[in-house]
């Protein structure tokens, strides 16, 4: 579970350490009140957990529709980062020969696995 959050919220994680050292910054200049870095430490760190914590639960729960419509056969569509300018969108159903092995779909003629937090329900 936790690399799984790791894996989905690091770039947002690593964005939000680099806000808070902005906003340690700025509120720790003279021209500031005092206190004002703990106000904006607070403030900020609230809303980065809150916004980091809605867009994992929003991916986990659209992850969990798509392995659920796969497993009743509804088409899927994933992004293909393998070619973007013909076919950006792949399109997957258990029917044609996928298999769902964790959290990525695999086929036998693709070389790589397609991951369900980049698809959705057609």
């Amino acid at each position: 579970m936790v690399k799984n959050f790791l894996y989905l919220e690091g770039a947002y994680l690593i964005l939000g350490g680099i806000i808070l050292l902005i906003t340690l910054f700025v509120s720790t200049r003279p021209f500031m009140a005092k206190g004002a870095w703990k106000k904006g430490l607070l403030w900020v760190s609230l809303v980065i957990a809150v916004m980091v914590g809605s867009h994992y639960k929003i991916t986990t729960d659209r992850m969990e529709e798509v392995k659920s419509a796969f497993e009743q056969d509804q088409p899927i569509i994933c992004e293909s980062r393998m070619q973007r300018k013909v076919a950006q969108s792949v399109y997957i159903q258990k029917s044609k020969g996928w298999s769902l092995e964790g959290d990525n779909f695999v086929s036998p003629n693709y070389s790589r696995p397609f991951f369900s937090a980049r698809c959705i329900v057609k």
